[in-house]
């Protein structure tokens, strides 16, 4: 069981990828938007962060540097998961720090194997 954090302003969206995550048998934590999420990641430390691109305030690409930039998250596996599909928004979350990339909304199939390659 890991410990993942999703970061994501959409209820909808949490509420769709934690059913899958959960009934995977991992704990799901939500923060409703970039900054509640990074103070959340450095105090707890998950396992995997599960970041959305397009939020109000700082967006996903802006979090995830910060979190690339704290000894205490920077080494926390992050996927991108947004509805942001061109090769070259892809190509800027990998620059940022994400770890892999994907886009909403995901099959059960594919999120669960990008998580199992994540996590150890």
């Amino acid at each position: 069981m890991a410990r993942i954090l999703i970061i994501d302003d959409s209820p909808t969206e949490f509420e769709f990828v934690s059913a899958i995550l959960i009934k995977a048998g991992h704990k799901v934590t939500w923060a409703k938007n970039a900054t509640e999420g990074i103070e959340w990641a450095v105090k707890n430390v998950p396992d995997l962060i599960l970041m959305d691109v397009v939020m109000p305030g700082m967006n996903g690409f802006q979090a995830t540097r910060q979190l690339r930039r704290k000894p205490e998250t920077n080494g926390i596996p992050i996927l991108m998961l947004t509805t942001k599909d061109q090769e070259t928004d892809r190509i800027w979350g990998l620059r940022n720090g994400a770890t892999k990339y994907m886009c909403k909304p995901p099959s059960k199939d594919e999120l669960l194997i990008e998580v199992k390659e994540l996590i150890p």
